[in-house]
């Protein structure tokens, strides 16, 4: 049995000898124009599955090829020039490879709302794309913090790592990402980026996973996604490679973070079956500390691909499990030029009304028992997804690729909402909302904790506990023939989609002191001994919402890419949704409802229930033809130009849905049409990438949630007209990365009366919370080999909070530096934001306010100032 055994061997070995040395193999190292070897490069062989990675020392080889047979060398990376180089194969071959940087990575080819994928010089669209290198030297501290990177995104990142709000070339909305489609791999990490306490950054999460990052805004976008008129952000992820290729990395700053990245990336079977798996664990204190771990969590990505003659199969699954606070208004005064300043006993940049003090909300409830959550489980996503992708050619003409993914998510959301304030003792007890005191002079205030007074002079005000729970399901299929002819691409596509979510809500209101990690407290009338809170808890259950809404989507799209010549290209598409939502209501009873168990007691004298009340179901269907068409026009290899005419929309939002149940005919699609021409150019020293837009919106709807748990339901029209410019420049070992964006959105028929019967006319105002001007201006220096600095400015315009142009929040430019050195496979960085600590409002209190003083009021602020330090290797 040994004998047989060795034999085998042998004649594997031997085989497998022989055949190593009658094929050929081609080889070298890639690097700049600098010498430095470029990790990362992929090296194809044209027409095959075949090729390579370059590893750390920017070294390939691709063997086994057959001799004297003629090949095409396809050498790509983002951020440099595509390579072709033919190779004939009468001996192994080192070809070294020297590649030139492309500023503006205009000879990338991308995939982001394109059926035929192109290069960005050839591709009618205005995008942006970064690869591995540029998300590394961005070192973003959230993916919306990356977003800031891209002209004509308004981008607000002051709630923290998640729950952030995008707004696309100046189309206003409640929040959230409402006008744009957060993609991963080509499919929405949810259908629906803007559903209440659902921002679609909440299901996302920047990791050493990511290959690169494509953001379009308007353009094709309304063709290939639904309800995204405002673009489309794809998050692209590593795949594997021949080589087993991995990257560990390691994060720490002074808010207490701690992190590790890990993603490891090769073959199993080499030509054939790759993967990639990675992820990330992190957990911090919080640049705005509330007492407790605010941060904590982490996610895994793992895929395998399968490639064969003509295509290739793919399946992959994500597992985010991840807690976060999610940062609210903060009390602030204003100075006499209406410039915000810390107020006293609250940090501007790093306070929050969050706390370790109240972190758990019990309280009774109707029919016996407690509702109870914690404040430190902050904004909680549980979500597994599991996708795959096929992709065929069937012939020289016909191909088919289809993507799939089914995703589930349990949400459980808890975060402290201002409602209110600050406020004096005396103005608390006499105007609160619910049972106030006849003479202020009765009220006593007291520490819930210790029992002791609060000194006459500290202000109070309200700090609701808001608590969502939304179970979540997401399936989205899309297919795709494409049909290549010779002068023209023309795909034919079916997008399918089903999703649901079902919410409950139970908010209640604490009341607190006005400082820094904030105490509850109570008020008691002395006059009648009534107390006017439970343990700090001023109104139990005062909204309670139990909702469901679900979304049936079919999609047919035609997109056409016409090559008149060389130099000249058309693009042509059409996108028919066949859309239908429904879902169902509570008829909740507000403050109706006296618990009846705390005797001398008024907090348990008026909750909102559900209980017991029939549910109002609806249903709503939506028929809307997308339609786009544009030209480019490419005067040579680095300058081209282009036009293009869109037509989107965006479907009603969740909270217009429960606020009409009863008559949706009050509710409107938002029509979004778009005009813009464009221009690029790129050389080894300059890139520009610049765009003029001109955008009409029909039926935007205002739907924020009050202080009284109502919602604004407006409706308005608002034109916009702009540049977006995006420049890189490059002397030597000097850089400077630029991003402006210049606009102009007014209202347009904006009129009406108020729900108390006031009217208004907002005719010609300035859409809320959106700047006419902001930009991010980069410079970089290399001072020696493998050791460079930069820094980072970047300017936000004054903007109005409110539809009445009213409340001004004041422009404030924003500085970051940072430093990074490399050695060998060794990568240190260094990165601080926020340097001078500027306070920069991002919004004020959207739930209204209510000012003690003239001078004092809630919005919320950017993050102060925080230091990251990072060590990564790649193996």
């Amino acid at each position: 049995m040994r004998t047989r055994l060795c034999i085998i061997l042998f004649l594997v070995f031997g085989i497998g000898d022989s055949i190593a040395q009658g094929g050929k193999n081609v080889s070298g190292t890639i690097k700049d124009n600098k010498g430095v070897p470029v990790i990362g490069v992929n090296i194809l062989l044209e027409g095959t599955n075949r090729g390579a990675t370059s590893d750390f020392d920017g070294e390939y080889i691709i063997s086994n090829l057959e001799t004297n047979a003629t090949y095409v060398l396809i050498i790509s990376s983002v951020g440099f020039k595509t390579v072709r180089e033919e190779i004939v194969m009468t001996d192994n071959i080192v070809k070294d490879i020297v590649l030139e940087e492309d500023l503006l990575s205009l000879d990338e080819i991308v995939v982001t709302g394109s059926s035929n994928p192109r290069t960005k010089l050839e591709s009618s669209v205005a995008i942006t794309t970064m690869g591995v290198k540029e998300l590394e030297q961005k070192a973003p501290q959230s993916t919306a913090d990356l977003l800031q990177s891209v002209p004509g995104f308004v981008v607000e990142t002051s709630g923290g790592e998640v729950g952030n709000n995008l707004f696309a070339r100046g189309i206003p909305s409640a929040g959230a990402y409402e006008f744009v489609q957060i993609q991963e791999d080509g499919l929405p990490v949810f259908e629906d980026g803007a559903l209440q306490f659902a921002n679609a950054d909440n299901w996302y999460r920047l990791d050493e996973t990511v290959k690169r990052m494509e953001a379009i805004r308007g353009g094709s976008a309304s063709v290939f996604a639904t309800n995204a008129p405002g673009g489309i952000i794809n998050f692209i992820s590593k795949t594997g490679q021949n080589e087993l290729i991995g990257r560990a990395k390691m994060t720490v700053g002074d808010y207490g973070l701690f992190r590790t990245d890990l993603n490891i990336g090769g073959a199993i079977v080499e030509d054939k079956l790759l993967f990639n798996i990675g992820g990330f664990y992190r957990v911090d204190q919080g640049i705005r500390d509330p007492g407790f771990e605010a941060n904590k969590g982490g996610q895994m990505k793992f895929n395998l691909t399968y490639k064969f003659d003509g295509g290739y199969a793919r399946i992959n699954y994500k597992k985010l499990d991840d807690r976060n606070l999610f940062l609210l208004p903060i009390p602030l005064r204003g100075d006499s030029d209406g410039n915000p300043e810390e107020f006293e006993g609250f940090d501007a940049n790093y306070g929050t009304l969050a706390s370790r003090n109240f972190s758990r909300l019990r309280v009774p409830q109707i029919g016996g028992g407690f509702f109870e959550r914690d404040l430190e489980d902050g904004v909680n996503p549980n979500v597994d997804a599991i996708g795959g992708e096929f992709k065929y050619r069937i012939s020289d003409v016909v191909s088919v690729k289809n993507t799939f993914r089914n995703t589930s998510i349990d949400l459980n959301y808890n975060a402290i909402f201002s409602t209110g304030g600050p406020n004096t003792q005396a103005d608390f007890a006499t105007g609160t909302t619910q049972f106030p005191l006849t003479d202020a002079a009765n009220a006593e205030y007291t520490y819930v904790d210790t029992g002791a007074a609060l000194d006459p002079n500290t202000l109070v005000m309200r700090a609701d506990h808001w608590a969502i729970d939304k179970d979540m399901s997401n399936f989205a299929n899309n297919l795709a023939f494409s049909f290549n002819f010779e002068k023209i691409n023309v795909t034919l596509g079916y997008y399918y989609s089903n999703w649901k979510s079902n919410q409950y809500w139970n908010w209640s209101n604490y009341l607190v002191d006005v400082s820094d990690n904030p105490r509850l407290v109570n008020l008691v009338d002395t006059s009648t001994g009534v107390s006017r809170t439970y343990n700090g808890i001023e109104r139990i259950t005062w909204l309670e919402r139990d909702a469901q809404t679900k979304g049936r989507l079919n999609a047919l799209y035609l997109d056409a890419e016409v090559n008149f010549t060389d130099n000249l290209t058309a693009n042509f598409g059409l996108r028919y949704d066949d859309d239908k939502y429904s879902g169902y209501r509570d008829n909740a009873r507000f403050f109706s409802t006296d618990l009846g168990l705390l005797p001398d007691n008024t907090a348990d004298d008026a909750l909102t229930v559900v209980d017991g009340n029939p549910y109002t179901y609806w249903n709503y269907d939506v028929d809307e033809l997308s339609y786009t068409t544009a030209l480019n026009y490419k005067f040579s290899d680095n300058m081209a130009i282009y036009a293009r005419h869109s037509h989107g929309f965006r479907s009603p939002i969740e909270e217009s849905y429960y606020d009409n149940a009863s008559d949706l005919s009050n509710i409107k699609v938002t029509e979004v049409d778009q005009s813009e021409l464009g221009f690029k150019y790129s050389s080894s020293n300059i890139g520009v990438y610049a765009n003029f837009f001109y955008m009409n919106m029909d039926n935007i709807a205002f739907t924020d949630i009050l202080a009284d748990g109502t919602s604004e339901n407006k409706f308005a029209d608002v034109n916009n007209i702009g540049v977006e410019l995006e420049a890189n420049a490059k002397y030597k070992a000097f850089a400077v990365e630029a991003n402006i964006t210049v606009q102009k959105p007014e209202y347009d028929n904006f009129s009406g009366t108020n729900a108390d019967g006031t009217t208004f006319n907002y005719e010609g105002n300035n859409a809320r919370r959106i700047p006419n001007v902001y930009f991010t201006l980069r410079p970089q220096v290399e001072i020696i080999k493998d050791l460079g600095l930069y820094t980072q400015w970047s300017h936000f315009g004054k903007k109005y909070q409110d539809e009445a142009n009213i409340t001004e929040l004041p422009a404030f430019n924003v500085f970051n530096a940072g430093a990074y050195y490399k050695v060998k496979n060794l990568r240190f960085g260094f990165d601080a934001s926020n340097l001078f600590n500027e306070i920069g409002l991002t919004e004020g209190n959207p739930r209204g306010t209510t000012n003690a003083n003239d001078d004092v009021f809630l919005a919320r602020p950017i993050l102060g100032r925080a230091y990251r330090l990072s060590v990564a290797i790649d193996f």
